[in-house]
Protein backbone atom coordinates (compact mmCIF):
# COMPACT_ATOMS: atom_id res chain seq x y z
CA UNK A 1 0.00 0.00 0.00
CA UNK A 2 1.34 3.12 -0.51
CA UNK A 3 2.26 5.42 1.87
CA UNK A 4 0.93 9.08 1.67
CA UNK A 5 1.15 12.77 3.54
CA UNK A 6 -1.92 11.71 5.60
CA UNK A 7 -0.01 8.78 6.75
CA UNK A 8 2.81 10.74 7.66
CA UNK A 9 1.09 13.23 9.63
CA UNK A 10 -0.78 10.31 11.84
CA UNK A 11 2.75 8.79 12.28
CA UNK A 12 4.08 12.17 13.31
CA UNK A 13 0.36 12.66 15.83
CA UNK A 14 1.01 9.19 17.33
CA UNK A 15 3.84 10.64 19.37
CA UNK A 16 5.61 6.80 19.84
CA UNK A 17 9.02 7.52 18.86
CA UNK A 18 9.09 6.63 15.41
CA UNK A 19 12.39 5.66 14.18
CA UNK A 20 13.12 7.70 10.69
CA UNK A 21 17.03 6.93 8.95
CA UNK A 22 18.13 9.33 7.02
CA UNK A 23 18.74 8.56 3.41
CA UNK A 24 21.53 10.24 0.67
CA UNK A 25 20.58 8.60 -2.30
CA UNK A 26 17.98 5.78 -4.11
CA UNK A 27 19.76 2.80 -3.11
CA UNK A 28 20.16 3.62 0.55
CA UNK A 29 16.61 4.40 0.64
CA UNK A 30 15.72 1.09 -1.36
CA UNK A 31 17.26 -0.22 1.85
CA UNK A 32 15.09 1.73 4.28
CA UNK A 33 11.94 0.21 2.86
CA UNK A 34 12.78 -2.97 2.24
CA UNK A 35 14.01 -2.68 5.88
CA UNK A 36 10.66 -1.92 6.96
CA UNK A 37 10.89 1.85 8.34
CA UNK A 38 8.01 3.69 8.18
CA UNK A 39 9.45 6.87 6.49
CA UNK A 40 12.72 8.47 5.76
CA UNK A 41 14.83 11.61 6.02
CA UNK A 42 16.65 13.05 2.94
CA UNK A 43 19.42 14.37 4.71
CA UNK A 44 21.62 17.81 3.78
CA UNK A 45 24.51 16.43 5.40
CA UNK A 46 23.96 13.09 4.42
CA UNK A 47 23.86 14.49 0.51
CA UNK A 48 26.95 16.80 0.82
CA UNK A 49 29.32 14.15 2.06
CA UNK A 50 28.42 11.65 0.02
CA UNK A 51 27.82 13.59 -3.49
CA UNK A 52 30.62 16.38 -2.78
CA UNK A 53 32.33 14.47 -0.43
CA UNK A 54 32.27 18.01 1.42
CA UNK A 55 30.89 18.79 5.09
CA UNK A 56 28.09 20.12 5.82
CA UNK A 57 28.86 23.92 5.81
CA UNK A 58 26.40 25.17 3.07
CA UNK A 59 27.52 23.31 0.31
CA UNK A 60 24.63 22.05 -1.03
CA UNK A 61 22.04 24.20 -3.20
CA UNK A 62 18.14 24.11 -4.07
CA UNK A 63 18.68 21.82 -7.21
CA UNK A 64 20.95 19.40 -5.55
CA UNK A 65 18.54 18.50 -2.72
CA UNK A 66 15.34 18.45 -5.06
CA UNK A 67 17.54 16.25 -7.98
CA UNK A 68 18.29 13.67 -5.14
CA UNK A 69 14.27 13.86 -3.47
CA UNK A 70 12.59 13.15 -7.11
CA UNK A 71 15.21 10.16 -7.61
CA UNK A 72 14.33 8.87 -4.10
CA UNK A 73 10.60 9.45 -4.55
CA UNK A 74 11.00 7.27 -8.06
CA UNK A 75 12.66 4.86 -5.75
CA UNK A 76 10.29 4.65 -2.47
CA UNK A 77 6.62 5.07 -1.92
CA UNK A 78 7.58 6.12 1.70
CA UNK A 79 6.74 9.31 3.03
CA UNK A 80 10.04 11.55 2.71
CA UNK A 81 11.21 14.56 4.93
CA UNK A 82 13.73 16.53 2.89
CA UNK A 83 16.04 19.02 4.59
CA UNK A 84 15.73 22.18 2.98
CA UNK A 85 18.65 23.90 5.32
CA UNK A 86 17.78 27.42 5.16
CA UNK A 87 14.95 27.67 2.60
CA UNK A 88 17.98 28.98 0.40
CA UNK A 89 17.50 32.48 0.87
CA UNK A 90 14.69 35.04 1.96
CA UNK A 91 10.89 34.56 2.32
CA UNK A 92 10.56 34.40 -1.17
CA UNK A 93 13.27 32.00 -1.20
CA UNK A 94 12.10 29.42 0.59
CA UNK A 95 8.39 29.84 -1.06
CA UNK A 96 10.31 28.97 -4.04
CA UNK A 97 12.28 26.18 -2.23
CA UNK A 98 9.11 24.63 -0.76
CA UNK A 99 7.29 24.43 -4.09
CA UNK A 100 10.23 22.99 -5.99
CA UNK A 101 10.53 20.26 -3.40
CA UNK A 102 7.02 19.51 -3.42
CA UNK A 103 7.38 18.97 -7.49
CA UNK A 104 10.13 16.55 -6.86
CA UNK A 105 8.13 14.56 -4.12
CA UNK A 106 8.15 16.27 -0.32
CA UNK A 107 5.65 15.56 2.13
CA UNK A 108 7.31 17.33 4.71
CA UNK A 109 9.82 20.05 4.56
CA UNK A 110 12.35 21.13 7.08
CA UNK A 111 12.93 24.64 7.31
CA UNK A 112 15.66 25.82 9.86
CA UNK A 113 16.47 29.26 11.63
CA UNK A 114 20.73 29.51 10.99
CA UNK A 115 21.83 32.15 9.04
CA UNK A 116 22.92 31.38 5.28
CA UNK A 117 25.04 29.73 4.77
CA UNK A 118 24.20 27.28 7.46
CA UNK A 119 26.52 24.52 9.12
CA UNK A 120 25.77 20.89 10.79
CA UNK A 121 23.70 22.08 13.43
CA UNK A 122 26.44 19.84 15.95
CA UNK A 123 29.40 22.07 14.51
CA UNK A 124 30.72 24.63 16.52
CA UNK A 125 30.33 28.85 15.26
CA UNK A 126 26.74 29.02 14.12
CA UNK A 127 24.86 31.69 14.15
CA UNK A 128 20.73 32.59 14.13
CA UNK A 129 19.01 34.36 12.40
CA UNK A 130 15.88 37.17 14.22
CA UNK A 131 12.83 35.09 15.10
CA UNK A 132 10.68 37.72 12.99
CA UNK A 133 12.65 36.74 9.82
CA UNK A 134 11.92 33.17 10.38
CA UNK A 135 8.13 33.48 10.72
CA UNK A 136 8.09 35.24 7.63
CA UNK A 137 10.11 32.18 5.86
CA UNK A 138 7.63 29.48 7.70
CA UNK A 139 4.42 31.89 6.58
CA UNK A 140 6.02 31.82 3.08
CA UNK A 141 6.22 27.58 3.27
CA UNK A 142 2.61 26.88 4.33
CA UNK A 143 1.59 29.72 1.79
CA UNK A 144 3.85 28.10 -0.89
CA UNK A 145 2.04 24.24 -0.34
CA UNK A 146 0.37 22.99 -2.87
CA UNK A 147 -1.55 20.31 -1.15
CA UNK A 148 -2.38 21.51 2.17
CA UNK A 149 -1.37 17.84 3.79
CA UNK A 150 2.35 18.71 2.86
CA UNK A 151 3.91 18.84 6.18
CA UNK A 152 6.38 22.20 7.32
CA UNK A 153 9.10 21.44 10.02
CA UNK A 154 10.92 24.41 11.52
CA UNK A 155 14.31 23.76 13.19
CA UNK A 156 15.51 26.13 15.75
CA UNK A 157 19.50 26.17 16.23
CA UNK A 158 18.75 28.94 19.02
CA UNK A 159 20.13 26.62 21.77
CA UNK A 160 23.46 26.85 21.20
CA UNK A 161 23.63 30.51 21.23
CA UNK A 162 20.76 32.06 23.20
CA UNK A 163 20.02 28.76 25.36
CA UNK A 164 17.75 26.12 25.34
CA UNK A 165 15.04 28.69 27.24
CA UNK A 166 15.55 30.99 23.79
CA UNK A 167 15.09 28.01 21.73
CA UNK A 168 11.79 27.10 23.47
CA UNK A 169 10.40 30.49 22.81
CA UNK A 170 11.38 29.93 19.11
CA UNK A 171 9.88 27.15 18.48
CA UNK A 172 6.65 27.54 20.19
CA UNK A 173 6.41 31.24 17.64
CA UNK A 174 6.99 29.18 14.47
CA UNK A 175 4.27 26.46 15.35
CA UNK A 176 2.09 29.87 15.92
CA UNK A 177 3.28 30.78 12.13
CA UNK A 178 1.95 27.43 11.23
CA UNK A 179 4.92 24.93 11.45
CA UNK A 180 3.43 21.23 11.61
CA UNK A 181 6.36 19.63 13.21
CA UNK A 182 9.04 21.38 15.67
CA UNK A 183 12.64 20.41 15.78
CA UNK A 184 15.03 21.76 18.37
CA UNK A 185 18.44 20.91 17.36
CA UNK A 186 21.85 19.74 19.50
CA UNK A 187 19.76 19.48 23.03
CA UNK A 188 23.09 19.24 25.18
CA UNK A 189 21.26 18.12 28.60
CA UNK A 190 18.79 15.16 28.86
CA UNK A 191 16.63 17.07 31.12
CA UNK A 192 16.19 19.20 28.44
CA UNK A 193 15.06 16.30 25.77
CA UNK A 194 12.53 15.51 28.67
CA UNK A 195 11.26 18.80 29.35
CA UNK A 196 10.49 19.53 25.41
CA UNK A 197 7.16 17.60 24.94
CA UNK A 198 6.37 18.78 27.86
CA UNK A 199 6.72 22.48 26.93
CA UNK A 200 5.92 22.21 23.34
CA UNK A 201 2.32 21.07 22.36
CA UNK A 202 3.37 20.85 18.60
CA UNK A 203 4.34 17.41 17.55
CA UNK A 204 8.16 17.18 17.70
CA UNK A 205 11.35 15.79 16.34
CA UNK A 206 14.61 14.48 18.17
CA UNK A 207 17.60 14.24 16.10
CA UNK A 208 19.93 11.67 17.65
CA UNK A 209 23.29 12.10 15.82
CA UNK A 210 26.04 10.02 16.39
CA UNK A 211 29.11 11.62 18.23
CA UNK A 212 27.15 14.62 18.14
CA UNK A 213 26.34 16.60 21.24
CA UNK A 214 22.80 15.33 21.92
CA UNK A 215 22.97 12.52 24.53
CA UNK A 216 22.01 9.43 22.59
CA UNK A 217 19.00 8.44 23.94
CA UNK A 218 16.74 5.25 23.85
CA UNK A 219 13.95 5.53 21.10
CA UNK A 220 11.86 3.66 24.04
CA UNK A 221 12.33 6.73 26.12
CA UNK A 222 12.11 8.77 23.67
CA UNK A 223 8.34 7.68 22.53
CA UNK A 224 7.37 7.49 26.62
CA UNK A 225 8.13 11.38 26.46
CA UNK A 226 6.30 11.86 23.65
CA UNK A 227 8.19 12.81 20.81
CA UNK A 228 6.57 11.81 17.33
CA UNK A 229 9.70 11.06 15.13
CA UNK A 230 13.16 9.98 16.35
CA UNK A 231 15.81 10.92 13.38
CA UNK A 232 18.92 9.09 12.87
CA UNK A 233 19.54 11.33 9.69
CA UNK A 234 23.13 9.97 8.95
CA UNK A 235 23.20 6.25 10.60
CA UNK A 236 23.21 4.61 7.45
CA UNK A 237 25.60 6.96 6.23
CA UNK A 238 28.15 6.16 8.99
CA UNK A 239 27.15 2.20 8.73
CA UNK A 240 27.91 2.45 5.07
CA UNK A 241 31.89 5.05 5.22
CA UNK A 242 32.55 1.73 7.96
CA UNK A 243 31.27 -1.12 5.54
CA UNK A 244 33.65 0.24 2.84
CA UNK A 245 36.23 0.73 4.48
CA UNK A 246 35.76 -2.77 6.28
CA UNK A 247 36.01 -4.33 2.85
CA UNK A 248 38.71 -2.60 1.05
CA UNK A 249 40.95 -3.24 4.22
CA UNK A 250 40.46 -6.90 3.46
CA UNK A 251 40.87 -6.64 0.16
CA UNK A 252 43.76 -5.02 0.62
CA UNK A 253 45.43 -7.18 2.92
CA UNK A 254 44.01 -10.39 1.55
CA UNK A 255 44.00 -9.65 -2.34
CA UNK A 256 40.84 -11.23 -2.73
CA UNK A 257 37.00 -10.84 -1.66
CA UNK A 258 33.93 -13.35 -1.29
CA UNK A 259 30.61 -13.01 -0.75
CA UNK A 260 30.59 -15.39 2.01
CA UNK A 261 33.10 -12.89 4.01
CA UNK A 262 30.10 -11.01 5.63
CA UNK A 263 31.45 -8.17 4.14
CA UNK A 264 29.63 -7.88 0.87
CA UNK A 265 26.07 -7.82 0.03
CA UNK A 266 25.81 -10.67 -2.63
CA UNK A 267 25.34 -10.06 -6.33
CA UNK A 268 21.48 -11.15 -5.49
CA UNK A 269 21.21 -8.98 -3.11
CA UNK A 270 22.21 -5.87 -4.81
CA UNK A 271 20.06 -6.70 -7.82
CA UNK A 272 16.86 -7.35 -5.48
CA UNK A 273 17.62 -3.37 -4.54
CA UNK A 274 17.74 -2.18 -8.38
CA UNK A 275 14.27 -4.32 -9.01
CA UNK A 276 16.06 -6.33 -11.97
CA UNK A 277 13.63 -9.21 -11.59
CA UNK A 278 10.97 -6.45 -12.44
CA UNK A 279 12.93 -4.65 -15.43
CA UNK A 280 13.55 -7.95 -17.06
CA UNK A 281 9.64 -8.64 -16.84
CA UNK A 282 9.06 -5.07 -18.44
CA UNK A 283 11.87 -5.88 -21.15
CA UNK A 284 10.48 -9.32 -21.99
CA UNK A 285 6.53 -7.44 -22.16
CA UNK A 286 7.93 -5.14 -25.12
CA UNK A 287 9.69 -7.83 -26.81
Amino acid sequence: MKCTKQTLKALVHARRGAIVPGVFNALSARLVADMGFEALYVTGAGVTNMWFGLPDQGFMGLTDIAEHTARIREAVELPLIVDADTGFGNALNTYHTVRTLERAGADCIQLEDQVNPKRCGHFSGKEVIETSEMIGKIKAACDARRNPETLIMARTDAAAIHGFEAAVQRAQAYADAGADILFVEAVTDSAHIRALPQRLQTPQLMNMVIGGKTPITSTTELADMGYGIVLYANAALQGAVVGIQNALQHLQATHALHENSGLVATFQARQHLVRKESWDALEKRYE
